[in-house]
This record gives C-alpha cells, structure tokens and sequence, in this order.
C-alpha cells in the first residue's frame, strides 16, 4: 500500500521497528565520547533485550514479535502525542478500511479530547446515530470496562467487531451528572462522505468526512447542483474529523481557481505548499462554510483556506483545532505507523494545530439553527 497523508481525529500511531533490536547480538556498554545519542539509544535496547533473553525466569514464554512490539509501542507512547500511534496488522486493517469508507462497527468517529475518549460525530443512519449517540459523548466504559488511560486506538478496537454482535456504552453527555448505559448492535458500515439536500434553489451539502471517495461524490453532487440552477451552496463541515489530504484539496479546488489549499512545515522549517488542482469546474456561487466545536483537522484546512481567500463566509464555532499532519506508513509484518511529522498553516498563514479556525460569525445552535442562518444570509447577499 503506498503511504497516504492522513487529516483525522480518529486514529493514532508511530516509530519503525527496522534496526530497533539486532536480535543476536552482543552488547557492550558504551563510553566512547564520539557515540552518538542514536547509537547510545539502540545499544540500551540491545542491552535490557540480552538480559531478559539470558535471565528471564520463563524463556519459554518469550515471544520475539510481541517484545518488538511493545518496544515499538512504548516508544510512540513516550512521544505523548495523542496523535502518534503504532498499530499492529488487525489496527491497520482496521485503519485503512476506514480510509476506504467501509467497516464493521457501530459508525462513530471517536477522538480524544481533554484526555477522555469522545464522540465527534456519529454517522448518519449509522447504528450509533439510531442509538442516540451525539457529538462531545464522553465514553466512559465499554462493557463494563473504564477507558481511563486508554489511547483513541485502545476504544476504536474495542468498540468494533462483527457485524450482528452487541457492545455497551457507558456514556457522560455535556451538562448531564448521570451516566447513559446504551447498547448497540454492530453492522456494516458503508460511508457515503457527501450529503446532498436542495433547499429551494440552495444547495446544502454535507461533507461528513474525507475519503477515498469524496472527490467523486462531490462530483456528482455539483452535477446535481448545476442541473438544478442553484443560487447558492451551505458547505456542512460540523463534526467533520478530517480524512484525506488528497480529498481535501480536490475539494477546495472546486472552489477556489488558483493560490495553495494548505502549508505544512515540518521538523526542520521546511515549507512544503499544496497548490489547487487544475482540471476541475470551479463553483463560483456563494458559499456559507458551516463549523462547529468538532469540526476537525482537514474540515479545518478546507475551512480556513475558503476563509483566507474571502470565498466564503464561515459561521458556527470555533473548531476542534487538530493542525497535526499525519502519515501513515506500512511496515513489516502488516503493521503500520501513523505519525505526527508536520504542522497545517492556512494560506494566510494562521496556524491550525490548538488554534482552530474562528468563525466569521459566531452562531448557538440552541437559539439558531445554523441551516436556516446560512439560508437567511444567503437569500440577503447575493
């Protein structure tokens, strides 16, 4: 599978395990002032791996993969980057079907915020949306056991499974003292990222993610949208966690004719820019962008890049604030690694990561739905 660069709340993981523990080899401490930190970092690896292979009480019992695994894992751990993780061959499966925008589960994105594993946005029609599930949900214990210290990998594995099976959701809603025990059945999910909806000649369409499929589905959506002599377009980016830069960026350049869509710099300063695709029909109506609290990573590159360049008006809250670029990487044995190696600036420069992206115009969904805002302001400013 070729490396794919990642824009989600939902996932995490990290470090190679290539050249980690030389299995076989002697050590020897190391007092040559000249080592580097590298060679000093692998020979304590070697050393604790000869000790627990010549004196560990019960030899028969070591497994070689499930100790490189744990090095590995306890590595990435130790970055204390919630969105940096390891995963083994069933994690990245699982991972990877999710980019693909199916699985078998009960249809959340989960992430981490404030250390509790929370639900960003159920998906719709998905049996964690028929269930009652609503974003901000805290998680609390999944069938009868606490995720306290559990990573957004730990809750994803153990939420999903087989399609027809039960789990049990231990629930903490915003503002409720009294925990929620709710059970859902498992199924198949498949992922449509576009929502299409005419609201008069308004064209409200819902992004809930980006996937592999999104660019074709907008397509066909903004085929629709043309056919029906929209005036206008409401983008849906609430709850939005983010997905596929690529995805991301065959957005914004249905939107916007030229300029870069994102930067990302890297460890070393480096700026690498990612420019609007050439090819596509631009849309040049009007635009409200819809955000709220989780709205998330690449929801907030396609956000803020529309806000940069004055292309839309965007309303709600201020979002999620996940500016962290991700990669994910294939290794050995059918594991994978998923790493924070960069950071989001919109084109204007404002960074993303513990920032989000600050509305132009601030809206409580619990005194105006943001819909009929968007609708109003439409109708009033074209």
């Amino acid at each position: 599978m070729s490396k794919k660069i990642v824009t989600t709340v939902m996932i995490v993981m990290a470090l190679t395990v290539s050249a980690v523990i030389p299995l076989g080899t002697g050590c020897s401490l190391i007092t040559d002032q000249s080592t580097t930190e590298s060679d000093l970092d692998v020979a304590l690896l070697e050393e604790v791996w000869d000790i627990i292979r010549e004196e560990y009480v019960e030899p028969d019992k070591l497994d070689v993969e499930t100790l490189i695994q744990g090095a590995v894992k306890g590595m990435v751990e130790a970055l204390d980057d919630p969105y940096s993780v390891y995963m083994d061959p069933d994690d990245y499966e699982l991972f990877t079907s999710d980019l693909a925008g199916e699985f078998e589960g009960i249809g959340a994105h989960v992430g981490e915020r404030d250390g509790q594993i929370t639900i960003i946005a159920p998906i719709p029609g998905t049996p964690a949306d028929e269930a009652g599930l609503e974003p901000g949900d805290v998680i609390v214990g999944v069938d009868g056991e606490s995720t306290v210290g559990w990573s957004v990998q730990d809750a994803v594995n153990v939420i999903r499974g087989p399609g027809g099976t039960p789990v049990r959701l231990l629930i903490l809603r915003e503002g409720d003292t009294e925990l929620l025990e709710i059970e859902i059945i498992r199924a198949e999910i498949e992922v449509p990222s576009i929502y299409l909806e005419m609201r008069g000649d308004i064209a409200h369409i819902i992004i809930a993610q980006f996937t592999e499929r999104t660019s074709e589905e907008l397509s066909t959506a903004l085929d629709v949208v043309a056919n029906q002599e929209a005036t206008g377009v409401i983008l849906d980016l609430r709850n939005n966690p983010g997905g596929l830069l690529s995805a991301v960026v065959a957005v914004a350049s249905r939107f916007l004719d030229e300029g870069i869509v994102v930067s990302v710099v890297d460890n070393k300063g480096n700026k690498t820019d990612s420019p609007v695709e050439d090819g596509g029909q631009v849309i040049e109506l009007p635009i409200v962008v819809l955000v709220n609290e989780y709205s998330a990573s690449g929801s907030e590159v396609l956000a803020g890049a529309l806000q940069d360049y004055d292309r839309a008006v965007v309303a709600g809250d201020i979002t999620f604030g996940k500016g962290s670029v991700n990669i994910l990487r294939p290794l050995s044995g059918d594991s994978g690694l998923y790493i924070t190696i960069a950071r989001w600036y919109t084109p204007g420069g404002r960074l993303i990561e513990g920032e989000g992206i600050e509305p132009d115009f601030e809206i409580d969904p619990e005194e105006v739905d943001p819909v009929e805002w968007a609708l109003d302001y439409l109708e009033n400013h074209m």
